[in-house]
Parts: structure tokens; C-alpha cells; sequence
């Protein structure tokens, strides 16, 4: 049980946390494709909604190294789900975008996750659905006020 009141906060937070993190998991395991990681369903995510990105845009918006974003993005492109095309003005400079492929394991995934989030959300009352959804709107909301959150990964999130 959550208990609301200042002395409570790291106890909340704590509680809040196992709950987001297991939710998290189980979100996680409803994949159109089992062996492919988290890190490389959100690259191809990020490339659904915002369009092609470079090796190191794409790095610096996960928080990791372009050599670990280009082990990604080589597992990614071997698999068919994204394409790299030089820019024909500067050949040191490549685009990754997703492919059709790619979409439909985004598309895929996240129907899986939706259907699995409603059957879990079947089972509850409407006042337990509210409270969830007043839950989501506070946590969105604070996550994004969040400053150490790029502009970029603050609409990646969305």
C-alpha cells in the first residue's frame, strides 16, 4: 500500500518503482520478434516515429557509444528492419530508416503490448482504471519536466 506523506517519499518511490519495473518486464516480453533486444526495438521505435537518423543521433539519443549503436544497427540491418543510405552531398555522413519490415514488427509489438495491457486492465473497475490513468497522466507529466531529457528524447517518449 502506497502511503503519501513526505517521511513516506523514498518508500513510495520505492513501491512506485518495482511496480513501473515490473510492468516494464512484462511489457517487454510481448514482442513480435522473441530474440530481438529492448535496445533494438527502441532504435527501430525511434525510427518509426521520427524518421531516418544518423549513427551517432541515433547514440546519443539512446545514451550509449556509436560503436555499441552500430553493433545495433548491423544486427537491425541483417535482419531487414532498417536501411542505411549514404547522403549523396557528403558520403561520410549515413541515414538509417527503417524498413517495411521494421514497421510491421513495431506495428506488431505494440498491438501485442496494447492487447496484453487491456486484458490486464479487463479485470479491473472502473475506479481502478481511472486511478491508473490519473497515475500515467502524473507520471508523463513529471517525466517530462524532467531536465536532463533532450527535446529529442522527450518526444521520443511519447
Amino acid at each position: 500500500m502506497i502511503r503519501m506523506t513526505n517521511e513516506s517519499l523514498p518508500s513510495d518511490a520505492s513501491e512506485i518503482r518495482a511496480a513501473v519495473f515490473r510492468l516494464s518486464r512484462r511489457m517487454r516480453q510481448q514482442r513480435a520478434v522473441a530474440e530481438m533486444t529492448d535496445g533494438q526495438f527502441a532504435v527501430l521505435a525511434h525510427l518509426n516515429s521520427l524518421g531516418p537518423h544518423t549513427l551517432s543521433a541515433l547514440a546519443d539519443r539512446e545514451g550509449i557509444t556509436a560503436p555499441s549503436m552500430n553493433r545495433t544497427v548491423n544486427g537491425l540491418e541483417e535482419l531487414g528492419f532498417l536501411t542505411r543510405t549514404e547522403d549523396p552531398d557528403d558520403r561520410r555522413r549515413v541515414s538509417i530508416a527503417i524498413t517495411d519490415a521494421g514497421r510491421e514488427v513495431v506495428t506488431e509489438t505494440t498491438r501485442r503490448r496494447d492487447e496484453w495491457l487491456a486484458r490486464v486492465l479487463a479485470g479491473l473497475n472502473a475506479d481502478d482504471r481511472a486511478a491508473l490513468r490519473r497515475a500515467a497522466e502524473v507520471i508523463l507529466r513529471e517525466v517530462e519536466r524532467d531536465p536532463r531529457l533532450t527535446a529529442e528524447q522527450k518526444e521520443a517518449q511519447k
